[in-house]
């Protein structure tokens, strides 16, 4: 099951926007400028002519309610907020009338910049906790009312985890492909687990799903270099219901990681079997095994005996094809099947027999999984 983290805390914005926003109002006002936390740490600035106003910082951040700008000895400081909440101050070095109108629009510019940052934040929340079932239906409507995020819209959760490093990298690249507007969403789930909320038209089946599935691994390997494996679910009607999508495209990663390795994309509705298998209570996996494999089962069977079967009904239990690619004689095939027959009273040549060995295998794998 994969674990969610706790994504955000404080509503701040990243160095990198607060650096942007202060050379953008440098160019516009011509006044040099910094940025400081209410506890008086510089955290971005145009020029250096800005260290050594931390004390007069920090003073002004004492009257700062009832003085929200102080202006005089060659700088002016501006309080931003975040609603009502003081968050940054603002220091633009210069002489003039124009000093109070450039500290104005600048800081007026990164309150701005923290309430779309908050309004984000908060959809990104608001996801999180939908997909973890953490809301009630009436506060489901009330905030996706208040987002304006539709409601009666059908979707689908795509889950995306990294076979390497590279979370940032996903997360990034899959915001720009998806997370626009309010019918996509993106967001992470921890260091290796990305998920896509999707809308699905209509007129789009689960052949659609299957498409976006391969377009997602196969945009993070080309532009991101990041090797994925894409688990979906299934389509929903509803917003409230996104929460079960989400869990089926989380056991289809389990399920996949158990029975099916090889595999990139991982669909909820076609895995088959394993599913069933990975659903089944540890009691009686244990004790379908004993009556299947009196011995055990991680030491009945060498490598070259399970190659040999595997390929057996990957081929439907076709004599002829397995030994091609085996490249091994027919009799030697018949050979090693006996073995196996003699060895668990399975005749793996009988289509029952067969099921009932490749049931036993994946139980086996399951338990197996289960145990580490």
């Amino acid at each position: 099951m994969v674990e969610w983290e706790n994504i955000g805390g404080g509503q701040l914005l990243s160095n990198q926007i607060l650096h942007k926003t202060v050379q953008d109002i440098k160019e516009i006002t011509g006044f040099e400028c910094a940025v400081w936390d209410l506890r008086g740490i510089c955290l971005v600035m145009t020029s250096e002519k800005m260290i050594g106003l931390d004390k007069r910082i920090l003073t002004f951040c004492e009257t700062v309610v009832g003085e929200p700008m102080r202006i005089g000895d060659g700088v002016g400081m501006f309080l931003v907020c975040d609603e009502e909440k003081p968050t940054y101050i603002l220091a633009l070095a210069g002489e003039g009338e124009s000093l109070a109108l450039a500290g104005e629009m600048g800081a007026s510019q990164l309150s701005n910049l923290l309430f779309v940052y908050k309004e984000k934040m908060d959809k990104n929340r608001f996801i999180q906790n939908l997909i973890l079932d953490n809301l009630l239906l009436v506060d489901i409507y009330n905030q996706a009312k208040k987002m304006k995020i539709p409601v009666e819209l059908r979707r689908a959760v795509f889950l995306v985890e990294a076979r390497n490093e590279g979370e940032n990298l996903i997360l990034d690249t899959l915001k720009g492909l998806y997370a626009t507007g309010t019918r996509d969403f993106v967001t992470a789930v921890d260091e290796k687990h990305v998920i896509v909320v999707k809308a699905v038209e209509n007129t789009e089946d689960y052949t659609h799903l299957a498409k976006i599935a391969r377009t997602i691994a196969d945009t993070l390997n080309m532009e991101a270099m990041v090797s994925v494996r894409v688990s979906y679910g299934t389509i929903v009607e509803e917003l409230k219901d996104v929460s079960k999508s989400y869990k089926e495209a989380d056991m289809a990663l389990e399920v996949g990681r158990v029975f099916y390795e090889e595999k990139t994309i991982l669909a909820y509705n076609e895995l088959g079997i394993g599913r069933l298998i990975h659903q089944l209570p540890e009691s009686l996996c244990n004790m379908f095994l004993k009556e299947v494999f009196e011995g055990d089962v991680e030491v009945m069977f060498e490598d070259e005996e399970l190659q040999t079967v595997f390929t057996f009904f990957d081929n439907n239990l076709n004599i002829s094809e397995t030994a091609r690619q085996l490249y091994i004689h027919r009799n030697t095939l018949v050979y090693r099947l006996e073995k196996i027959q003699k060895r668990t009273g399975l005749d793996v040549r009988v289509f029952d027999d067969a099921l009932t060995f490749k049931i036993a295998m994946m139980v086996a794998d399951h338990m197996r999984s289960v145990r580490e």
